[in-house]
């Protein structure tokens, strides 16, 4: 087995970090510039929210059908033919979202991007983690999500500066010059290993075959669940929030998405030094879950007839707080053998943002049905809360643990 010894600051490093930025950048844009392009084709304020909602579930269901595909084949094909693939699909689904001219072509549109954006993460931290020692690996994945998270810092300055359509080709534009880089990439000494065994590589239904393997994975999904509410419900729809709190300012949700990834960007660094420091994921995840629950409560008792800047401010506080997805994916990668270790690293994360789709949005709208807005978001937020709580409890530990090894 060829050891895994690469610095945090490889090449590989690079990419997978270059790569999840233009992905986060394609990923957020819809949300940070969700008004202004749906006001374009001729939508009314209420039909910007209904159609909002509708087209961030088609980007989410491809996000949950390409997780699959790409975790798949990441394990058969191996971890590189995803970082190609994955992005020149996703680059050309933007430049074509850049010509949308009606509610319909922007669901397609989007649902195909989601189906490209599937494959970036989950293959550039499965690579990453095989080529660097377990003492470090913590460290390089938060590193990459670090640097990539602040893509959608610069989807937002691209917002204010360009027509959204210019934002769409700029990130397609972005994916396609990053292909250049990738060709200096080399694929895990551990996969070329597991090609040789004779185990079966990417076998989805694996992971729902095994008790033990299931639980697992889906006490992973649970874990991962609070980053997507905070994300797509409580700072994608601030502006709706805001409203329904007494808010007088007029909110834009593009700037409080910007607030939340900065900010997250920075919880992704500094969870890497603390989960090596605590020699613990666990107790790293408890830390970062403690600070998102503070700001929960701060959002939905603060900013009742608040101001538009604490709301920025308060989202910061969240995105902080979620700023666990590092360690998150990582733990997927740690949980499986190398037979399986793409397939669930890339379907994990997109299903979780699934979530968002299948269970999140839906819980989130069957409450407030009940109730009204504010009191659907907190009691929402308390079922996630709960959940991912529960799971993180009985979660394995994963830290330094050696990733040489295959499930059988």
């Amino acid at each position: 087995m060829q050891k895994s010894s690469h610095s945090i600051f490889s090449v590989a490093v690079l990419v997978a970090a270059l790569g999840y930025f233009v992905d986060i950048y394609d990923l957020l844009l819809f949300s940070i510039i969700r008004v202004p392009s749906l006001q374009s084709l001729g939508l009314s304020k209420e039909q910007v929210t209904i159609n909002g909602e509708s087209i961030i579930t088609w980007q989410m269901a491809g996000l949950l059908i390409g997780g699959i595909i790409w975790g798949v084949m990441g394990d058969r094909k191996g971890r590189l033919s995803v970082l190609f693939g994955s992005i020149i699909l996703y680059s050309l689904a933007n430049i074509a979202n850049g010509f949308v001219q009606n509610v319909e072509q922007y669901k397609l549109i989007r649902f195909i991007a989601g189906l490209g954006l599937a494959g970036e993460l989950g293959a550039g931290i499965t690579l990453v983690s095989e080529l660097t020692s377990k003492e470090k690996r913590g460290v390089a994945t938060s590193l990459v999500a670090g640097i990539g998270l602040t893509g959608a810092v610069v989807a937002f300055v691209m917002k204010e500066n360009f027509d959204w359509r210019t934002c769409y080709f700029i990130g397609g534009g972005l994916g396609l010059l990053l292909l250049l880089l990738r060709i200096s990439v080399f694929e895990s000494g551990m996969f070329h290993d597991a090609k040789n065994m004779e185990v079966q590589r990417g076998n989805f239904f694996m992971l729902f075959t095994n008790k033990n393997r299931l639980k697992r994975y889906l006490l992973n999904i649970f874990i991962g669940m609070p980053t997507w509410f905070v994300i797509g419900v409580l700072v994608t729809f601030s502006g709706e929030f805001g409203e329904k709190m007494g808010i007088k300012e007029k909110i834009d949700p593009g700037k409080a998405i910007m607030y939340a990834y900065a900010a997250i960007s920075v919880g992704d660094i500094l969870i890497g030094l603390i989960s090596q420091w605590l020699q613990s994921r666990k107790k790293a995840l408890f830390l970062f879950y403690g600070i998102t629950i503070f700001f929960m409560v701060l959002f939905f008792t603060v900013l009742r007839n608040g101001t538009a800047n604490s709301l920025y401010w308060i989202c910061a506080g969240l995105g902080f707080g979620t700023g666990f997805w590092a360690i998150f994916v990582t733990m997927a990668a740690e949980q499986f053998g190398t037979n399986l270790r793409a397939t669930a690293a890339t379907t994990i994360p997109n299903m979780v943002r699934g979530m968002l789709a299948v269970f999140i949005l839906p819980l989130f709208k069957t409450i407030r049905g009940f109730t009204d807005y504010y009191t659907g978001g907190w009691i929402t937020a308390v079922i996630i809360m709960l959940i991912t709580i529960t799971a993180s409890v009985f979660i394995e530990e994963t830290f330094g643990k050696d990733l040489n090894y295959v499930e059988k």
